[in-house]
């Protein structure tokens, strides 16, 4: 099949080119986004490989049904950004990659837990420069803290296992309780949970329930100095009510790898300009607020698997037979 690949980036042209290499189907790489001015790129084209910063709306699908495309294959787990009712009455299919690497996201919740906790961000800073001071360094010990999951699929419960080895209570809440879960995983009411837990770390999907589910008055059930951990969906905290808890020292550390906002700002090199989102420069002035650019995913072996399963989704499209991960409105 020819297939448009979206938001490429070098990494992208690597990883796919190499798992392709069994699959024989013409890829064309494109490095921008996926929207309505771009969407004319992929005429002629059987499938497009979007990624989760591309624009799958109805008009978009459009365009894409008019220029021929049949297929969207996404190379992410979430597809919050396609329009799946659009998707089906156009007739187009729409596949994703449910799992790639939960360790990779997991661990890069640690490591933000982590650094955030005894500040070696600033450290590694201050040592470039000379400082050895501690004074704004101080930390505390995970073990004996309690940790709260809200979602616990298999990222959420690497975590939670993660977390269970330095010693610390883990409370999780989810409205479908994981069978897989481990003894030492307890469930509780989401209220329970924003009370007791020291750190807060957020695996759930995005959906009309969890959009903002961190808003001002789920920030005001928290403890005093809360640690807050995003790697699960940007829209799930409101970024504006976030900012207050900072201020009121309410959330005493926040480790982000997702914003609300991201579509414009995350992938791209934008050193050289002005970024014009507010809310997301003023969340940057906080010394005890750490941000990554959507990058808990990105470990070799999490490409791997990304590029594999979609071309198994195209392959399984294009036959009619073999696994296909299809994601249908409901």
């Amino acid at each position: 099949m020819r297939i448009a690949v979206f938001s490429a980036k070098p990494y992208d042209r690597t990883f796919l080119t190499r798992a392709n290499s069994g699959h024989r189907h013409h890829l064309s790489f494109f490095e921008a986004r996926l929207t309505e001015d771009t969407a004319t790129l992929a005429n002629g084209f059987d499938a497009v490989c979007a990624f989760v910063n591309d624009c799958l709306d109805a008009a978009v699908l459009e365009q894409l049904h008019d220029g021929g495309t049949t297929l969207v294959a996404l190379r992410s787990a979430g597809f919050n950004h396609v329009d799946l009712a659009a998707a089906e009455r156009l007739g187009i299919a729409v596949a994703r990659v449910p799992a790639y690497s939960p360790h990779a996201v997991a661990e890069h919740a640690v490591a933000l837990v982590l650094s955030l906790n005894r500040m070696t961000y600033r450290a590694y800073n201050r040592v470039r420069e000379g400082n050895f001071a501690l004074d704004g360094l101080l930390g505390f010990d995970l073990h004996g803290k309690t940790v709260g999951i809200i979602g616990t699929g298999h990222i959420g419960l690497i975590f939670a296992d993660i977390m269970h080895g330095f010693g610390c209570r883990v409370v999780a809440s989810d409205p479908f309780p994981s069978p897989a879960a481990k003894s030492f995983v307890e469930y509780v009411p989401l209220a329970t949970l924003f009370a007791s837990a020291d750190i807060i770390s957020l695996h759930c999907p995005l959906t009309p329930e969890t959009h903002h589910l961190i808003d001002a008055d789920a920030i005001a059930q928290m403890k005093e100095g809360v640690m807050l951990i995003n790697t699960g969906r940007g829209r799930v905290v409101d970024t504006q009510a976030v900012i207050a808890g900072l201020k009121s020292g309410k959330i005493g550390r926040l480790g982000l790898d997702v914003y609300e906002e991201e579509e414009q700002l995350f992938f791209e090199d934008l050193s050289q300009g002005v970024i014009d989102d507010d809310q997301f420069m003023r969340l940057t002035t906080f010394h005890n607020v750490l941000i990554t650019g959507h990058q808990a995913f990105f470990t070799a072996e999490a490409l791997t698997n990304i590029a594999e399963t979609t071309l198994a989704n195209i392959d399984a499209f294009e036959s009619g037979s073999g696994t296909m991960h299809r994601v249908c409105a409901k």
